[in-house]
């Protein structure tokens, strides 16, 4: 059997009286995409960010590459190989889509963010980010200043950024946000291209993206994952239909 990358064991999260997480379980193998769907306020962004590392669950445990992370911090999660990207913004809006890159390949190199100035005299951290941008789809927008960029198209440098932390697994929230059609084809043909050499943990509303990309598929409906499956299990499931999708079993 293929060890999991990632894996989660009986996590529970409550805020006061709601439970927000309900003894979930789930895993993430090599060469995979595992989306993770369900209605608003289902406790998908909860679940994602016990396992990123700025929620703490209430009890269960978190394994990256077999080490229990539980207790351990964001930061420290992802220099262990978590990469992450999500629906609020974190990148550096003064600066170009490229700058934004380069410092993320720098600290995935172990360089401190103060050497700013050797930074941007890096010609060979300049190409790597170039290229990582084009990946995703930004080619010929790697100049531009991130606020000057769509809400896509900063979703897109996000991406970027998680992967040039050369990630052993990667969590993506709703990556196709804000994207028009072609961004959103681009980008699930891009995550096609990587999933041999980074499994993903995909949460994501476009159920053509979903149905296209996952190998699995969790249901979380109130807290709960309600079923995983393949995606012909899903779409064939009457449980998720009347939950999830809404219509009569």
């Amino acid at each position: 059997m293929t060890k999991p990358v990632l894996e989660v064991k009986g996590l529970h999260k409550s805020f006061g009286a709601l439970q927000a997480t309900k003894n979930v379980s789930l895993d993430l193998k090599p060469n995979e995409i595992h989306a993770l769907i369900g209605p608003n306020g289902a406790g998908k962004s909860t679940l994602i960010g016990q396992i990123a590392g700025w929620i703490t669950p209430d009890s269960g445990s978190i394994y990256l590459d077999g080490e229990d992370v539980t207790s351990e911090t964001v930061a420290s999660r992802s220099r262990k190989g978590l990469g992450r990207s999500f629906q609020v913004s974190s990148l550096a809006m003064e600066v170009s889509a490229r700058r934004n890159v380069m410092l993320s390949v720098q600290a995935s190199q172990g360089s401190s963010f103060r050497f700013w100035k050797q930074t941007k005299s890096d010609e060979e951290l300049r190409e790597t980010a170039r290229n990582w941008l084009r990946k995703v789809g930004l080619s010929g927008r790697e100049d531009i200043a991130v606020s000057e960029l769509s809400h896509g198209e900063r979703r897109q440098v996000e991406v970027a950024c998680a992967l040039a932390l050369a990630p052993k697994a990667l969590l993506l929230d709703e990556p196709m946000a804000g994207l028009g059609p072609t961004g959103s084809i681009q980008l699930t043909e891009f995550l096609e291209e990587i999933r041999p050499e980074i499994p993903i943990l995909l949460i994501e509303h476009d159920m053509d993206a979903v149905f296209r990309l996952a190998d699995r598929i969790t249901v979380l409906v109130g807290g709960a994952a309600i079923l995983s499956g393949s995606v012909d299990e899903i779409r064939a499931s009457a449980l998720v239909r009347e939950a999830y999708l809404g219509e009569e079993a």
